[in-house]
């Protein structure tokens, strides 16, 4: 479920509410805007805030209990006024809506702040947060009694109505539906999310939001010449699918083309990986959900634009079928890989589909994948890795990531690395090492695609968290749904 956020116009000290969540900036004594609330609930605000415990830093927080008909207020940090930003608001909702849940509400209220961020983006902002930070899955678990309430709802109140503000509401709510439909489908278990797991999901899009769909299952491959994508799921009894879903928004216009690398899991063939932390490997999927989740966004939005969704997927499996380090498969394209290293899958998958995107004469391409774990290590969990042959195209995707809170760190695809994945006996080698492997990884995707206005974002450090953090929970991020919907919506 979804948290809905919608706007109301109303005094927030004469509300009527089980919690009142009130952003605030760091200052030296109670501002001015919360004496009238303040007033209501007996002085209790100026009590803790005069007591030192909450001075209005970012992510801290404070409780206070009221009385009659305001059960609590959620005193949330926003920093230093001079500071605040889109980025900020959306980072105190979140943390606002992961502390209503946790208290156990229903419903809760949102006091919106006087900033200087322009009304549409403020609205977009407080929209997307909320919902992010109250999202969690509890499916799997025993339920408690009493059930502990989901937060289903969370007014925005206003002095008055705003008619930017309410598109930038709409506009952020559609964005948060499509990230929490990315961290629904990451979170699941490899035993539930499979290739035709995801291929249902995107059927369901398809059908809300009429959007044509296209799923290739083995036999399709095997007739389209799909044999790396083939290659990867030949050792698992759950069997790939190509995914194409197709919003046809912009008339005649060419499309841009979303590709998201879909291993359901990833036990790195042969090549096996180790046994700690191998469960995690259910998120190298990542790519193909935030792809999904954009598609959702995409439908939800009613983008006047073209977009494509592709979802190439297969599960990286042990067994006495699978693929070999030594292999040599002939890709979509044509050309011939090496396979040195079946742990290095993903790029296999992620090739095809990008042959197969040709079709279409894209205005641009962008893949994603939790591609190399080289890029952790080079960037660490804050930054996704940006490469590409459209000077361009990057720019726009970084300026997006910018603006969604999303940041990207461009590395160079220079000639020299394309030497590293020359191979002896193929068209090309699927690994170049260990020396620059995301770069590398970069170089092999650059080979299929070629002439297009490409780019690859690795998201391997930011797909998912083993912290607990004050804006979400630890585990799937729904890293770039947020990109993807700004870098679409500035095309225009």
């Amino acid at each position: 479920m979804t948290c809905t956020v919608s706007i109301r116009a109303a005094d927030p000290s004469t509300l009527t509410t089980p919690l009142l969540l009130v952003p605030v900036t760091a200052a030296g004594r109670l501002p001015d805007s919360l004496a009238a609330l303040d007033a209501a609930m007996s002085g209790a605000l100026a009590a803790v805030w005069n007591s030192g415990d909450f001075g209005g830093k970012v992510d801290e927080s404070a409780l206070v209990h009221g009385a009659g008909s305001i059960a609590r207020v959620l005193l949330l940090g926003l920093g230093d006024a001079a500071k605040v930003d889109a980025g900020g608001l959306r980072r105190a909702a979140m943390a606002g809506g992961k502390r209503a849940r946790t208290i156990g509400v229903a419903t809760a209220a949102f006091v919106v702040p006087t900033s200087p961020v322009e009304a549409g983006r403020a609205g977009q902002a407080l929209a997307e947060g909320l919902p992010y930070g109250a999202w969690y899955y509890g499916a799997l678990k025993r339920p408690v009694d009493p059930p502990k309430p989901e937060l289903a709802s969370v007014e925005l109140i206003v002095a008055a109505a705003d008619p930017a503000f309410e598109a930038g509401v709409a506009r952020g709510s559609a964005i948060a539906a499509g990230q929490a439909l990315t961290r629904d489908l990451q979170v699941l278990p490899a035993d539930t999310c499979t290739p035709a797991f995801l291929a249902e999901r995107a059927g369901e899009i398809a059908s809300r939001h009429g959007m044509a769909l296209t799923v290739l299952d083995r036999a399709a491959l095997e007739q389209e010449g799909m044999h790396a994508i083939l290659a990867v799921g030949q050792g698992s009894a759950n069997e790939p699918r190509f995914i194409v879903l197709e919003h046809r928004g912009g008339g005649s216009e060419a499309p841009v083309v979303l590709v998201g690398k879909g291993v359901t899991f990833d036990a790195g063939g042969i090549s096996i990986k180790p046994a700690a932390g191998m469960e995690e490997m259910k998120y190298d999927m990542s790519g193909a959900a935030a792809v999904l989740g954009t598609m959702e966004a995409v439908g939800r939005l009613g983008l006047a634009r073209n977009v494509i969704g592709l979802v190439p997927s297969a599960e990286n499996m042990v067994s006495g079928t699978a693929y070999r380090p030594g292999d040599v498969v002939r890709s979509h394209h044509g050309k011939t890989i090496e396979v040195l290293n079946t742990d290095a899958e993903g790029r296999l998958l992620l090739a095809d589909a990008l042959s197969w995107a040709r079709r279409y004469e894209p205005a641009a391409v962008v893949d994603c994948a939790t591609l190399t774990g080289a890029v952790v290590i080079g960037l660490g969990h804050s930054a996704s890795a940006v490469m590409g042959t459209e000077p361009g195209l990057i720019e726009a995707l970084i300026a997006a990531g910018e603006t969604a809170g999303e940041r990207l760190w461009q590395l160079p695809l220079w000639d020299d690395y394309r030497e590293l994945i020359k191979s002896d006996i193929a068209d090309v080698k699927n690994t170049g090492g260990r020396p620059a492997g995301s770069i590398t990884a970069g170089w092999f995707l650059r080979e299929f695609a070629e002439t297009l206005p490409w780019a690859h974002i690795d998201i391997a450090g930011t797909a998912y968290t083993d912290r607990e953090r004050a804006t979400h929970v630890k585990g799937p991020t729904g890293v770039l749904v947020r990109l993807f919907s700004e870098f679409l919506l500035a095309r225009g």
